[in-house]
Formats: C-alpha cells, structure tokens, sequence
C-alpha cells in the first residue's frame, strides 16, 4: 500500500492513514502480517526524519509502516505516476488528492481508492487476493 501524504496536514492524512488501517483491520492476521505500507511525503522541506518520526508515535504506526521523503522531483514523478495531485497553498499546508493506491509484487496497481472515510472492503479483497 503506498500513499503520499505530510506530517503537519491538518485534517485530511490523518484520515487516510486511518482508512489505511481500516483496511488492514480487514485482513486476516497472516495478509495483515505481510502487508507493508509506504507514506511518502510531499512535504520537502518541512518532513525531516525528526518529523516523520513525532508523526509516526502520534499516529501509532507499527514496523509495517515506512515513511519516506525524497528529492522534490522524484516525489513529484512518483505523484504523476500514481495519479495523485498536489500543491502548496500560501499558508504552507497542501491541497492534496486523497488515494491510497495497492501495488502487486511487481509493483504494478493493483487497485486505487479515492476519497476518505469510505467502503475500504474492495481494496481489502484485493489485497489479500494479490500473490505473494
């Protein structure tokens, strides 16, 4: 599972990390178990590991949970390629599509979910029916 997302966001990450969990919930143990999450900020100059890390504890994120921050333009590019748009707004919080998208072993989608607080069943069915 990967999302992009940033630490100081006010409302709408916190809730995408809790429909990520929502999902994982669903999961047999096992599924649950081998299951990894990537959150990758789009927050480049404020996202230190320092601050990835305090959102990390707050938001109580096991080891299957990995948070990245990279160079401007890969995440940029990593944007683009999972159809997840993004920008700055003055105050320095972010506009921001709301995707968690499942990539298969190959990395390839798998299946998308847009939105917040809704039906994440569809995406759990095809998580655990992925091949291992």
């Amino acid at each position: 599972v990967v999302a992009l997302f940033f630490a100081s966001c006010e409302y709408a990450c916190p809730v995408l990390v809790s429909d990520i969990q929502r999902l994982r919930a669903l999961l047999p143990a096992a599924d649950r178990e081998r299951t990894r999450v990537v959150l990758v900020t789009f927050d480049t100059e404020r996202d230190t590991p320092a601050a990835l890390r305090a959102f990390r504890e707050r938001s109580g994120l096991d080891a299957n949970w990995t948070l990245l921050r990279g160079e401007e333009t890969a995440v940029q590019e990593l944007a683009m390629l999972l159809g997840v748009k993004f920008r700055r707004e003055a105050r320095g919080q972010f506009a921001h599509s709301n995707l968690f998208t499942l990539l298969n072993a190959e990395g390839e989608i798998a299946h998308q979910t847009l939105g917040l607080m809704g039906d994440v069943s569809p995406a759990a069915r095809v998580l655990a029916a992925l091949p291992r």
